[in-house]
């Protein structure tokens, strides 16, 4: 048995001892903590700038534009629509700080957009390229480093946003979307036509949209925003130098296209009434468990050429030379070429037979290629690879992106060539079965009691009815539901009343083939519910190891949505109630069993002073430091001696009590003189806030 602390008379009706701070100090601790908990949970998202260069950050000098260094976050901080001072004022009151972040983004307050109608501020920090590139001087290593800078900075943003010059954007969009494998964020690329300082200009304008949609939605994919318009970034080419209608999309619509409202399947009734729709049908989603990762290797030996009557044989030669890799042959009308010119047809062949990839894209910006003609045929015979309906851009990047992969060997490349990997061609025969008055027997006896009679009523209806239907069908594990749901164009995103999506209520229930089958179809580890909650969250709340496991194996961590003290009272709480599933699950989902409490006091300093031996054993044999000091310079073996669990000695590490002590994360340096138990604060908050979460169903 623990022997009774000396001051255990004075201990206060709410579990504190005498000694420690007072009530109402700790209160306001609490009250901190919890305010800064809803803040990130709730009200914000975080967003990074990733500010290349471009027209948008430009100043006239001279009479030209020319790039101007650290100019544009002070502009956009006298912008009332892009940063609003009291919010970040009141941020700055309470001390916010983006913990766990690289330095940078602590030392550097963040801007803040007005609150959203979702009732969110979209914080953003901007971080500037040195030097600041005008987009006709962007190269590969550009995008090598634009890539390496979100995948360093991946965990802790919600969304990214990439200032970029309009002349190559397209280009990079279309490579950085190869580039970013398993992606399950959304990643913006915009700019303008005329600087955002200028009176009149489109900056402002794609900035915002471009924010507001990487803090609110998560798409997960590489798209393009511009002029109200947000496009697949592999999908679009520049078509306009002197219109702020400068991106087209020529074989796929916007993805979202903004009007007076943001409209979203789950969120807002009604479409479309002057209210803008997220296309979720179209959304391109990873179907794999993997970890999103980067590949920032391309390969440079590719090239451009363009059929023209007349073209000699000596020119098509030299082209296809080493060290030529890769080719995109723009063609005429569906993808034709002279069949009566053999000597370039044979070219051709002889390239492909030396292992050149070529890929047959039309020269027409809409529409795709096709052997209806002999003339078709006849390249299709050479080796050429049809390119379908890429463009140029994506054509090009897709084979720089498949000629770095070493690993790969020359037939898949060919294969790869023509499937779609990003979204970036559209597959004949393939996709979701259309809703339609006669195309599901529900739906139909669905219309006819309603009344409904035209596409556009049924779409309403599916949005209405079919994330409720998801969210049951996940709840009881039936998968097969689900798949038919999806192949009537479900969401695997789409949220109840609660905002939870199907991903979340199967982590909840437990259904780890389900939670399997979301994944692969989809469904993405990083949204939240109306709680701020990720399915993560869900996960270890009711315990799902091996759903913990799954989770994290596709990428969800705990950076971002849940604060470190959060996680240090939630450790220590388990630690104090002997819950090892409790340690087990937040030390899966990634916890650090070392993060402090509120009090700086860590969960192996909780369960040695409760006299835990299950719990002891456990965080130890996990990597708990026995040597971390409260900020009364007490460690865990001290802790057991004080109160008497002489027997967790040998527990601790066996140099525990000759090993130099050292303060834990966030404790103020130890005081010199000695502590007397009496005067020590103990961690019992751990239980104040398992009993105040249990009141309140956290």
């Amino acid at each position: 048995m623990a022997a009774t602390p000396p001051d255990e008379a004075e201990r206060k009706e709410d579990g504190l001892y005498n000694g420690s701070p007072s009530v109402t100090s700790l209160q306001r601790e609490i009250s901190l903590e919890r305010k800064a908990s809803e803040y990130t949970q709730i009200s914000e998202a975080k967003v990074l700038v990733v500010f290349t260069g471009g027209t948008i950050g430009m100043k006239a000098h001279g009479g030209v534009y020319v790039p101007e260094k650290n100019y544009l976050e002070k502009t956009l901080m006298e912008m009332p629509m892009l940063h609003d001072k009291a919010y970040a004022e009141q941020l700055k009151e309470d001390n916010f700080q983006f913990e766990n972040a690289p330095d940078f983004f602590q030392e550097n307050a963040p801007l803040v957009l007005p609150l959203s109608k979702y009732g969110k501020h979209v914080l953003y920090w901007i971080l500037e390229y040195d030097p600041i590139l005008d987009s006709c001087n962007m190269n590969m290593d550009d995008w090598g480093q634009i890539a390496a800078d979100i995948e360093k900075n991946y965990q802790y943003f919600d969304g990214f946003v990439i200032l970029h010059g309009t002349d190559t954007m397209a280009y990079t969009a279309s490579a950085l979307s190869f580039m970013f494998e398993h992606l399950g964020k959304p990643v913006i690329l915009t700019g303008s036509q005329v600087p955002i300082y200028e009176m009149r200009n489109d900056g402002r304008d794609n900035l915002l949209g471009a924010l507001l949609i990487a803090g609110h939605f998560v798409i997960p994919e590489v798209t393009l925003y511009f002029n109200n318009k947000l496009y697949r970034g592999n999908r679009v080419t520049k078509v306009a130098n002197q219109s702020f209608q400068a991106f087209d999309s020529p074989n796929l619509p916007p993805l979202v296209t903004m009007e007076v409202e943001i409209h979203v399947g789950d969120i807002l009734t009604g479409w479309p009434n002057g209210r803008s729709k997220v296309e979720w049908d179209a959304v391109f989603r990873c179907n794999t468990i993997e970890r999103f990762r980067v590949q920032t290797d391309m390969d440079p030996n590719i090239g451009l050429l363009r059929l023209f009557p007349g073209m000699s044989l000596q020119t098509v030669e030299h082209f296809l030379s080493p060290p030529m890799e890769g080719v995109v042959l723009q063609t005429y009308g569906t993808g034709n070429a002279p069949d009566g010119r053999h000597d370039l047809l044979q070219a051709f062949k002889d390239a492909s037979d030396r292992g050149i990839l070529i890929v047959n894209c039309t020269q027409c910006p809409k529409g795709g290629v096709d052997c209806y003609y002999a003339t078709g045929k006849v390249l299709l015979d050479a080796g050429v690879i049809p390119g379908a309906d890429m463009t140029v851009e994506a054509a090009l990047a897709k084979l720089s992106y498949l000629l770095a992969k070493k690993d790969v060997t020359a037939q898949e490349r060919r294969e790869l060539l023509s499937e779609n990997l990003r979204g970036e061609l559209t597959m004949v025969g393939v996709g979701k079965e259309s809703i339609s008055l006669t195309s599901n027997k529900f739906l139909r006896h669905l219309a006819r009691a309603l009344q409904l009679g035209s596409a556009e009523e049924m779409h309403a209806v599916r949005d209405a009815l079919f994330p409720a239907l998801m969210c049951a069908a996940a709840k009881n594990g039936d998968n097969s539901t689900l798949q038919a749901l999806i192949q009537q164009g479900g969401n695997m995103d789409a949220k109840d009343y609660d905002g939870r999506t199907p991903l979340h209520i199967a982590c909840s229930h437990g259904h780890a083939d389900t939670v399997e089958f979301l994944l692969k179809n989809g469904a993405s580890v990083y949204q939240r519910d109306a709680a701020g909650h990720t399915c993560l969250r869900d996960a270890i709340k009711f315990r799902n190891f091996p759903i913990i496991k799954l989770l994290v194996k596709t990428g969800a961590n705990l950076s971002n949505h849940i604060t470190p003290i959060r996680i240090g009272i939630e450790l220590c709480s388990a630690a104090a109630h002997n819950d090892i599933d409790g340690l087990r699950s937040w030390i899966l989902a990634g916890a650090d069993p070392n993060q402090p409490d509120y009090s700086s006091r860590t969960a192996l300093h909780v369960a040695v002073g409760e006299g835990h031996v299950e719990a002891v054993k456990y965080l130890m044999d996990h990597g708990a430091i026995p040597t971390l000091q409260d900020p009364h310079g007490t460690t865990a073996v001290i802790e057991a001696r004080i109160r008497d669990h002489m027997d967790l000695i040998p527990l601790l590490d066996k140099d525990a009590c000759c090993t130099e002590p050292h303060p834990a994360k966030g404790a103020a340096p130890a005081k010199e003189e000695p502590v007397s138990p009496s005067k020590r604060r103990f961690s019992l908050g751990a239980k104040f806030f398992s009993k105040k979460n249990t009141e309140s169903g956290d």
